[in-house]
């Protein structure tokens, strides 16, 4: 009888130790150190051949690699197009992330129901029967998707030499479990060997796979990060629940910019695309009214025309109150302190509370301009003409700073039918003969002077 291999796992972050312990020497978590038992005979590809036997692949001269009929599979789906980098690759793995609930199952569905080619959707958490009522509100009828509820690996490849798909969507990764590694699925041995089996199916057929994974109360991906190793390609899918638009973004990405992201709008018929996120984070009001201020923001690679909305009122406690919605808090005091010592306003006795509409959370320091705007509007009480936008940064010298990629905000603000843009005088802007009026400051006392 052949005696049990075993070995102990960090479930947290996929450290391997020899003996038990108590707190994992790389993560520091605390009782995370698992005992697995590993069996391995021998392993079997993922598909047995006539012969048994596998050949080997033989180098080549680099000149002599094709690439000509690597060509792109069109996902029908603008946004997730966009984030991939203009498609599957065929043969590439792709793992989806998010919090639960987010979306992520019907994004894929929402997908495979649309897509031209031959789809097989597995998925180890849901029936048949409750993928239909989904896929029915979705899109009643398709063709080329076929459901499968299956965790073992091994059961998975036998129907897919039967099918033969062109594109394979796991639904997800920690609920399957193989044959070769006697484990629970979901721990960490057990979601390297299952995802080190698509690599292999993937990587000898050329079929693209999609892989949905969970992720721990922290945020990141369940399971050992040699899992963000393996695959192609990472995207998140975010968004707060409390709002109808989430974002997809991607992480890493062997064939495409890392810097896109793709906006979605969820509603009763499955996720739809938002192909101008500007014209839904801009509120449709009409002009007069103060503390609101547009700023021309770029999120990766994606320009973004977002609304800032701030109000100051009188502090009712002792100590002024500082809030904020989808912007940096310390970045709002620091703002709120080179307006009372630069500019002379006395906003240190009043409460500030800023807000980025439409629910979402924004870095770029471009949008320190409108922040101040916005705040000055409510302070003042007067409204900043809605024709305005601006971008650029404020230094603690109170000196208005260039940002970045100035041309694709001025094009992304002309597009959109603003009329003026503020930004620093110190910006080089190469585009010519634009529709709108490019105005270059230099300090906040300036732009104090030029809107109120």
């Amino acid at each position: 009888m052949t005696k049990l291999k075993t070995s102990f796992f960090c479930q947290n972050c996929g450290n391997n130790y020899a003996k038990w312990v108590g707190q994992c020497g790389a993560c520091k978590q605390w009782n995370t150190v698992v005992e697995e038992v590993l069996v391995a005979p021998e392993k079997k590809a993922w598909k047995s051949s006539a012969t048994g036997v596998k050949i080997a692949n033989k180098p080549l001269r680099i000149g002599d690699i094709s690439t000509e009929n690597e060509l792109r599979l069109d996902t029908l789906n603008q946004e997730f197009n966009r984030v991939l980098g203009g498609g599957l690759v065929p043969g590439s793995l792709v793992l989806l992330g998010g919090e639960p609930g987010i979306g992520k199952s019907t994004l894929l569905l929402q997908i495979a129901l649309k897509l031209p080619y031959k789809t097989l959707y597995v998925s180890g958490e849901e029936s048949q029967k409750q993928i239909k009522m989904r896929a029915d509100r979705i899109m009643p009828s398709s063709e080329n998707c076929f459901i499968l509820t299956e965790t073992k690996t091994q059961n998975i490849f036998k129907q897919i030499a039967e099918i033969d798909p062109d594109i394979l969507v796991i639904d997800s990764i920690q609920t399957l479990q193989t044959d070769h590694i006697d484990s629970a699925a979901g721990s960490v041995s057990q979601i390297k060997e299952c995802t080190a089996e698509l690599i292999s199916f993937a990587k000898e057929t050329n079929t693209p796979v999609i892989l949905i994974g969970h992720i721990t109360k922290d945020g990141s991906l369940a399971g050992p990060k040699i899992l963000e190793h393996m695959v192609d390609t990472v995207l998140q899918f975010e968004g707060d629940r409390n709002y109808v638009y989430r974002i997809l973004r991607s992480l890493k990405n062997r064939f495409g910019a890392t810097a896109e992201l793709g906006i979605y709008e969820m509603h009763g018929g499955g996720l739809r695309e938002v192909n101008n996120p500007s014209e839904i984070l801009i509120s449709k009001q009409d002009d007069g009214l103060s503390g609101t201020a547009i700023a021309a923001s770029l999120d990766g690679m994606r320009p973004l025309m977002v609304e800032i909305q701030a109000l100051v009122s009188t502090a009712v406690y002792g100590t002024p109150q500082r809030s904020t919605t989808g912007y940096n808090a310390k970045r709002l005091n620091m703002l709120l302190a080179v307006l009372e010592k630069r500019a002379g306003f006395l906003l240190g006795a009043k409460d500030v509370f800023l807000n980025i509409t439409g629910g979402i959370s924004i870095e770029d320091p471009a949008l320190d301009l409108a922040v101040i705007g916005a705040i000055l509007s409510s302070n003042q009480d007067h409204a900043i003409d809605r024709s305005i936008c601006f971008a650029a940064e404020v230094g603690l010298a109170g000196e208005i700073r260039p940002v970045q990629r100035v041309d694709q905000r001025i094009s992304e603000a002309a597009k959109l039918g603003f009329e003026q843009i503020i930004v620093s005088k110190h910006n080089k802007i190469t585009t010519k003969n634009t529709p709108i009026k490019v105005i270059g400051l230099g300090r906040i006392e300036e732009l104090v002077a030029y809107l109120f």
